[in-house]
């Protein structure tokens, strides 16, 4: 594995029974970048994060995560990755806070070390103020910045976000893709998937296009827009024209 990368795919294959959910797929994500893997629903997005943070086996191919190899160096991968889910993975019974000391403990930070890293991550994410306050209580954004927070608890080099602006409104997604760009700023590696063009556009260094199981584009955002003639939607106009009269209408006098 090249030094530079920190994920290699090369043919990977999932099945379930019959259904080619991944068939000799490859993908390479450099180290310190944001690659977008942008697909419809049941493409295979989320297949592949389960199979890169070892949550899922593969059929076939190999992959690998920062040089390990998912299939004999589970353990070794496990403690250099973090995980955001489209599910939230927040408990709405406790604080932020308590959450986050949750996340701590799981990654065997001593006492000191797990607070100060849970005040630094509440600082960075402005959930401060509610950190104290149960999370059902928390709107949507903010339970999902908590839920990123969790992730960066254990300061893992590569992070996998699965979907994780879906459902946000317009300002919360906003936020988060201010969040991502800190992290990858501060050296973290990202893979991305999402079924936003808009979300691969401003984020991502490169975008991987799924469909069909397979790869079916790759690039910068602006090699494939330029490649399909695919705007922005700076170049989307809309023209509002009077609807046709009803001739089965009549005029009052």
């Amino acid at each position: 594995m090249p030094s530079d990368l920190a994920v290699d795919i090369r043919g990977l294959r999932k099945s379930y029974g019959d259904h080619a959910v991944l068939d000799g797929v490859d993908l390479a994500v450099r180290t310190g970048t944001v690659t977008a893997l942008l697909g419809p629903n049941g493409a295979g997005k989320t297949t592949t994060v389960g199979i890169l943070s070892t949550l899922l086996t593969l059929d076939g191919g190999t992959a690998r995560v920062a040089g390990y190899d998912v299939v004999t160096q589970a353990d070794a991968v496990r403690a250099v990755i973090g995980v955001t889910g489209q599910v939230s993975a927040v408990d709405d019974l406790l604080t932020g806070v308590e959450n986050l000391r949750l996340m701590a403990s799981l990654n065997h930070l001593d006492r000191r070390a797990g607070r100060e890293r849970v005040d630094v991550l509440l600082s960075q994410f402005g959930l401060t103020e509610a950190a104290r306050k149960p999370v059902s209580t928390w709107s949507g954004g903010m339970r999902r910045k908590l839920d990123l927070a969790m992730t960066l608890v254990g300061s893992p080099a590569v992070v996998f976000l699965d979907e994780p602006t879906a459902g946000l409104d317009p300002r919360s997604r906003r936020a988060l893709w201010g969040e991502v760009r800190a992290l990858v700023a501060a050296g973290t590696t990202i893979l991305l998937t999402t079924q936003y063009l808009e979300e691969a556009d401003q984020l991502a260094d490169r975008v991987a296009l799924l469909d069909g199981a397979r790869i079916v584009a790759e690039g910068t955002p602006a090699e494939l827009k330029s490649t399909h003639d695919a705007g922005s939607l700076d170049d989307v106009f809309l023209r509002l024209t009077e609807p046709p009269a009803d001739p089965t209408t009549k005029e009052v006098a």
